[in-house]
């Protein structure tokens, strides 16, 4: 016995953006928060910045593992597409700047500077990405599952 679903073309413009637009989302909040931190902080209280900011990412790059996974199996090959660049994207940069940032913050920009980084490595790429994704002419799929 076999059913068939409709996976509607809106759901694969959807899960080809989604990835994207949640780490475009959580790279500006975490910015923003540190430089709220920074306006908040004063030297009893240099880590605020720091404190503040990095938990957006952390959930993220946990949370990134779901949406990824989920997202992997997609019927629609250019989903899975989309999918596969933002997930290389968004854990390159992070890695990277997992293991440069501390170098990097010693620099006169500072943290500024990193996050600056942060920023311009990912956001323009992956906004980039959301507005190629809306030009895609996707197409309704049927999916036919086996029922057990």
């Amino acid at each position: 016995m076999t059913q068939t679903q409709l996976v509607t073309a809106a759901s694969c413009l959807r899960s080809a953006r989604m990835f994207n637009l949640l780490a475009i989302a959580s790279t500006l909040l975490a910015a923003s928060l540190f430089g709220l931190g920074q306006l908040v902080a004063d030297k009893k209280l240099a880590f605020l910045p720091m404190a503040m900011s990095l938990p957006p990412i952390m959930i993220w790059l946990a949370a990134s593992i779901f949406v990824y996974a989920s997202i992997a199996h997609h019927p629609d090959l250019t989903v899975r597409h989309y999918n596969k660049w933002a997930g290389y994207r968004y854990y390159a940069v992070v890695g990277a700047l997992t293991i440069f940032s501390n170098d990097l913050a010693r620099l006169p920009t500072g943290w500024l500077g990193v996050w600056g980084l942060f920023i311009l490595a990912l956001v323009p790429w992956a906004a980039y990405d959301v507005w190629k994704a809306g030009r895609e002419q996707w197409r309704d799929i049927e999916v036919i599952r086996e029922a057990h």
